[in-house]
């Protein structure tokens, strides 16, 4: 049964937040209201569509019960209601993932690692491989990619790329993407056509603000050196790239894509931010950071969430044992989406289990 009072005052806080809207706010103000009352819009339609629904139900049993009712209309009841039985349970279950608790970082800008792990060469092609799939689902996502650093392979790809990830809520997508990818195919440099097995680490942080996170310049160690890497002659110039050290946790970062000083600082604070945050959050969850260590883990074969089968066309999530073959489509980020949607349906389901235990 879904909580009446709650939906009640979701319904009055929606008709507050047009009251409000019709009178004269600042412009942040506005902002502020008008994304909540976005917020609020598919619920608050999926309730009205529920209780219309359920009074229409309502009627349709009275009017089944009713003796006086002649026997054609109650035929003409009788077949209409499965159907909107069927419309009254689809709705509730919309409402009640909707009344699910959010997570206070799903609207967060991210910052995505990617490291190549166990098989050479190839892991870092790999690894490559991942970042353009990311690439592709933000474009299409209507996000913004920013690198932030990147270690080239010897033969493509990355050895390790960081990158940023600016838009609307990228983290309530891309949380589920943390931990080991595995890829089997063949190699271009394999002349006998076997088939490698390799693989990727990925590791999806949510990007930290400053009061989120208070760091004292005091355990900060920052180093300044010249970028490496392509760029031209400005490269060999100018010490632009920047790593910094949090004395207390060992943590380090560095970036490098930046031309400005400034800049560059600006970024590995960043990282900095979301690294220090995601630790922090592990210590108060215990069941994050569990969940953190399963899914990153070493970079080792034997440990993944999804394996990308090349030969047979095919991914396999194994958290879910959900198989797509459209592994093209996946590695383009046009299918991707499906695989996260599953995954989030799959949260959701072990969330409203969990509530519905306490009730």
């Amino acid at each position: 049964m879904l909580p009446e009072q709650k939906l009640d005052v979701l319904l009055t806080r929606h008709a507050a937040l047009e009251s409000e809207l019709s009178q004269q706010l600042s412009s942040e103000t506005y902002v502020k209201l008008t994304r909540e009352l976005s917020d609020l819009g598919p619920i608050i339609d999926a309730i009205r569509a529920y209780r219309a629904a359920r009074d229409e139900l309502a009627d349709l049993d009275a009017m089944i019960e009713d003796s006086s009712t002649d026997a054609e209309m109650r035929d003409i009841a009788q077949a209409e209601k499965p159907a909107l039985q069927q419309r009254c349970e689809i709705l509730e279950q919309e409402i009640r993932i909707s009344l699910l608790p959010k997570d206070a970082m799903d609207e967060r800008d991210v910052i995505i690692e990617i490291r190549a792990g166990t098989g050479g060469d190839e892991a870092a092609l790999f690894a490559g491989t991942l970042f353009r799939m990311y690439e592709r689902f933000a474009a299409k996502m209507g996000w913004k990619v920013e690198v932030l650093s990147a270690s080239d392979g010897q033969m493509g790809g990355y050895k390790e790329i960081i990158a940023e990830i600016h838009g609307r809520g990228p983290f309530a997508k891309l949380k589920f993407e943390s931990g080991v990818h595995r890829v089997q195919r063949v190699p271009d440099t394999e002349a006998s056509g076997r088939i490698h097995t390799s693989a990727a680490t990925v590791a999806v942080l949510p990007e930290a603000q400053e009061v989120d996170v208070v760091i004292n310049d005091a355990d900060l160690k920052i180093d300044t050196m010249r970028s490496s890497g392509a760029g031209g002659q400005h490269v060999n110039k100018t010490e632009s790239a920047i790593r910094i050290t949090h004395l207390p946790s060992g943590i380090v970062v560095a970036v490098q894509e930046e031309r400005s000083q400034h800049k560059n600082k600006a970024k590995a604070m960043a990282m900095l931010r979301a690294k220090l945050y995601d630790a922090e959050r592990g210590k108060l969850d215990a069941e994050r950071a569990a969940d953190r260590r399963g899914q990153v883990g070493s970079g080792d074969r034997s440990e993944r969430i999804r394996t990308y089968n090349f030969p047979q066309g095919r991914v396999t999530d194994h958290r879910i044992n959900l198989t797509l073959y459209k592994l093209t489509q996946v590695i383009e980020g046009e299918a991707l989406g499906e695989l996260i949607d599953a995954l989030v349906t799959e949260h959701q389901a072990e969330l409203m289990a969990r509530q519905d235990a306490l009730l």
